[in-house]
């Protein structure tokens, strides 16, 4: 099959968050399963280019369009660790794309809806016709409407459209001038049915756009695709998505267990494998590696060198991910005699600041290190050396540093939501069988349901070191490649349906006509 990726992000070159993590896992395990695979990106000027290979123009001259002017384009062609990328470069005035990041610009709705537009000409004018046009979440939402509402009256064909929603929360609300602008009439979606808003009826919504004319549309997890069906989860598009439920499955989010591999992870200072630990001595290797990254790890941020359990956060500090809940669970864990590594930036203001007089606060204590930074090879060492890891979301649709911690054999502390509930499993209180429960949970995200979980582990951990050994075992044992994952994506791509092609209505003949054929 021949697939099409239609994103914003793209790890390692171009990544705010997990969907270029996603982009990149499931594109190729798509290749390793004999299919032919694209990217379509814009060219950020953030773009990380010491990773990209071959970089040529292969289109050097493509007009698109932003309200009643047009402006050239230019495409480049690329490859990624052997996937291959085509990059859009707009020659627009307002720099869409220079701007020295990938979001948080005031006009992002603007450059994403271009974006979009561009990609599908470029489509169009290329003369690729994919199997299966993927896109993923609200920047690239508007693909499906364009497709069906301009560029089928064209001509053009693919064999459909999918629309991952990676986190419904963001949704891309505009005016329909907005629509306008990329040569749609934007009122005519002004309504319930396509794309009005409903909590904005003067707006339309790019995700629910996506929503109604997607052919499928999937999520990363299935309890998240759940709990959007839901008043709770939904953000006010619980009532299209259930219109649309015939095409919603949810699929489970793999890691990239080449990038996510104690064994040959070359940030770490002692590698351990964690695959088939059926063994005390596989068992006693494991711990080994985790104790010398550990004592590594203390020495670089001059924490005390002890027998002290480590609790570990690697994450954004946004709203989402409960950065309240996780200053209880570094209060608590000092209350049990615990350490606390906190890995994390926020690209909010407030809480960035938040964050900093906490750093300051513990700056000469040996029990605490906060971290206000993005650094990849300390993420790495952080995950291999903590015994426990802490992700408190108030919602996570698919999570993938739990995966994370499970194969570094880290046990992970985890709220009961979207994707974490999907993987991990409480010692005490799933309905799992002993073999597969692989960590601690709480349901309601408050400090009373943190410090609950966080107690127990750090009572097992402390008092019942067999069954702490068990508990990590049973997670190492999980399978969280992007094979299963893949698999499912293939069974949907060849799900899709060409269009079915409109049947024209014979239109009766006029006695003008008559006269016409005969003369």
């Amino acid at each position: 099959m021949y697939i099409i990726h239609v994103a914003t992000e793209l790890a390692p070159i171009a990544k705010a968050g997990g969907l270029g993590d996603v982009i990149y896992g499931l594109s190729k395990e798509l290749c390793k399963l004999g299919h032919q695979v694209e990217i379509i990106l814009p060219k950020f000027d953030c773009i990380d280019f010491s990773q990209v290979k071959n970089l040529k123009v292969e289109m050097r001259e493509l007009w698109s369009f932003d309200g009643p002017y047009r402006f050239n384009n230019t495409i480049w062609s690329a490859q990624v660790d052997g996937l291959k990328v085509n990059l859009i470069e707009p020659h627009h005035p307002d720099y869409f794309f220079s701007r020295g990041m990938i979001y948080g610009c005031p006009d992002d709705i603007n450059r994403f809806c271009y974006f979009s537009r561009t990609a599908m000409e470029y489509l169009f004018k290329s003369g690729k016709q994919p199997d299966a046009l993927h896109l993923h979440d609200w920047p690239t939402a508007l693909i499906p409407v364009l497709y069906k509402e301009m560029y089928m009256a064209l001509g053009y064909r693919t064999g459909g459209t999918v629309l991952t929603i990676h986190n419904l929360e963001h949704q891309g609300r505009c005016p329909p001038s907005q629509l306008s602008r990329v040569g749609l009439r934007g009122e005519s979606y002004l309504t319930s049915e396509k794309m009005k808003d409903l909590h904005h009826p003067t707006l339309v919504n790019l995700l629910k756009g996506g929503i109604v004319y997607s052919d499928r549309i999937t999520t990363v997890s299935p309890n998240y695709e759940k709990e959007i069906l839901t008043q709770e989860g939904g953000f006010a598009l619980e009532d299209t998505l259930k219109d649309h439920k015939r095409k919603l499955s949810g699929i489970l989010n793999g890691i990239d267990e080449v990038f996510w591999n104690p064994q040959s992870d070359h940030y770490l200072v002692k590698k351990y494998e964690t695959h088939n630990v059926n063994t005390a001595e596989k068992l006693a290797q494991v711990l080994a590696g985790k104790k010398e990254n550990r004592r590594h790890l203390r020495t670089h941020l001059r924490l005390e060198d002890s027998d002290r359990p480590i609790v570990a956060s690697v994450t954004r500090l946004v709203p989402q991910k409960g950065p309240e809940l996780i200053k209880a669970a570094l209060k608590r864990t000092l209350e049990k005699g615990g350490q606390f590594i906190l890995l994390g930036s926020s690209p909010i203001p407030e809480i960035h600041k938040e964050f900093e007089l906490l750093q300051e606060k513990f700056k000469n204590d040996k029990r605490v290190a906060i971290l206000m930074d993005k650094d990849e090879a300390l993420a790495h060492l952080i995950f291999a050396a903590a015994d426990m890891f802490i992700i408190p979301s108030l919602f996570e649709p698919c999570g993938l540093t739990q995966m994370i911690a499970l194969r570094y054999g880290t046990v992970p502390i985890v709220r009961m939501t979207g994707g974490l509930a999907d993987t991990v499993f409480d010692l005490e209180t799933s309905l799992k069988p002993p073999d597969e429960r692989n960590g601690f949970t709480f349901d309601y995200p408050d400090e009373q349901g943190v410090c609950w979980a966080l107690d127990r582990a750090l009572d097992c951990f402390e008092k019942d070191p067999k069954r702490w050994h068990q508990l990590m075992r049973n997670g190492m044992k999980e399978d969280f490649t992007w094979k299963q994952a893949g698999k499912k994506y293939v069974e949907i791509y060849e799900q899709l349906k060409p269009p079915a092609v409109e049947e024209k209505i014979p239109v009766k003949e006029t006695s003008l006509k008559k006269s016409l054929k005969l003369s």
